[in-house]
């Protein structure tokens, strides 16, 4: 038996009598976009039997009183409130409205007592933010968007925010990142419930891979949390950024912040929700991924203009992170991409990393015009890896982490 149908087998043994793992209570509230509230009712809402896709029973539930607004300013009518959950076996919550407000005390009530009688609870993209203020995340691996990721692992520290992934399956708590991983998500519950038969059929209907190869490495960027802009750190984290294709360390940038590396680890991971050695290797990855793009420098030049000792070192981090080899990835890259408009990226990238050689020192530089413009985004707009971002060890299915 898999461990994820392992996994499936025990949470299902927990079920009270009247829940069903078949039957799905998708829900909804005012502000969600519409695009991820409608994989779920896509994915579970439509009798797709004639293509080999078992029937899941779908329930549509207002989390608050209605109508339910959503993107464009559309309204919604829920055909059910918070009392149907009692019925499902699988409850999912799409994208939440705003990571900064919190969820209503009845929804998450209702989360919590689903849980509590053997349910099967999903969430899908800032969906986390909900499932983690009903405490269902605790002390658990979870993922979300990319770009929320860090805000999620500052805010519920005992969560373990991996933003690497695109969906974590905790067994009993499932959580995916940002829109399409949602749709991966659900696959993987069919594929969990019926077989990798029954997925791929859905998958062909939705004109979608059964599974995605890496995860969401390829579009974490380089920007700083909001939170950094006034702090003494944010220029120790500048220098960083401009010295990447210098070989410097974590004790390097603790020295220069006049700390020792237990207390700048500490006031890092406090200030940016991740380790500052996971932060500064995945930018490392991310420089080498642009100039694997917009140059012609080798795998070896690459490796030395981004501050690795080694190539060996940049083809590990970078197969870790992005799932393939820098020269695969540059391949793949140029075979998509249109000749012209790499040589004109080239340019820009030129004046942004410096040859090897001793730093210049300058200030003004177009990195740190960047890095003062990232400073001074509002929410939703800047990125990290959170805690645990960088474990040995990747999961089997590309994507995919699943429950022990």
């Amino acid at each position: 038996m898999s461990q994820d149908s392992a996994a499936a087998t025990e949470a299902a043994r927990k079920l009270t009598g009247r829940r069903r793992r078949e039957v799905v209570a998708v829900l909804l509230f005012s502000g969600g976009p519409i695009f991820e509230s409608s994989i779920p009712l896509s994915v579970f809402g439509i009798d797709r039997q004639d293509a080999g896709v078992p029937r899941y029973r779908l329930l549509v539930c207002g989390g608050e009183e209605g109508p339910l607004r959503t993107t464009g300013g559309l309204e919604l009518t829920a055909p059910y409130g918070l009392e149907a959950i009692s019925r499902a076996g699988t409850v999912v919550v799409p994208a939440w409205r705003s990571i900064t407000s919190p969820p209503p005390a009845e929804a998450l009530d209702a989360l919590r007592r689903a849980h509590e009688e053997g349910a099967r609870i999903v969430g899908l993209c800032t969906g986390a933010f909900v499932l983690a203020a009903a405490g269902l995340l605790d002390g658990r691996p979870a993922t979300t968007h990319w770009m929320y990721a860090p805000t999620l692992a500052k805010r519920y520290p005992s969560v373990h925010v991996d933003p690497r992934e695109l969906f974590v399956d905790d067994g009993d708590v499932l959580t995916s990142a940002g829109t399409a991983a949602g749709i991966d998500l659900c696959l993987h519950i069919v594929r969990t419930d019926h077989g990798t038969e029954a997925a791929g059929a859905l998958a062909r209907r939705l004109v979608v891979p059964p599974r995605r190869s890496g995860g969401q490495e390829r579009y974490l960027d380089r920007s700083l949390p909001e939170e950094i802009g006034s702090d003494p750190l944010a220029e120790v984290v500048a220098w960083a950024l401009e010295h990447l294709h210098e070989q410097f360390d974590v004790e390097t940038l603790a020295a220069r912040a006049y700390m020792s590396r237990r207390t700048f680890d500490r006031r890092f991971r406090s200030l940016t929700g991740s380790a500052p050695l996971q932060w500064l290797i995945t930018q490392r990855v991310l420089q080498a991924q642009r100039l694997l793009e917009t140059s012609d420098y080798s795998v070896d030049e690459v490796a030395g203009r981004c501050g690795f000792r080694s190539p060996v070192a940049l083809r590990g981090h970078f197969r870790r992170q992005l799932g393939s080899s820098p020269a695969a990835y540059r391949a793949a890259y140029r075979a998509r991409r249109p000749q012209g408009v790499a040589e004109s990226a080239a340019t820009v990238v030129e004046t942004m990393v410096p040859s090897q050689g001793p730093p210049s020192g300058r200030r003004g530089s177009p990195l740190s015009a960047a890095v003062a413009v990232a400073a001074s985004m509002g929410p939703g707009e800047h990125s990290l890896p959170g805690p645990d971002a960088y474990v040995p060890g990747r999961p089997a299915l590309p994507g995919q982490r699943s429950a022990p």
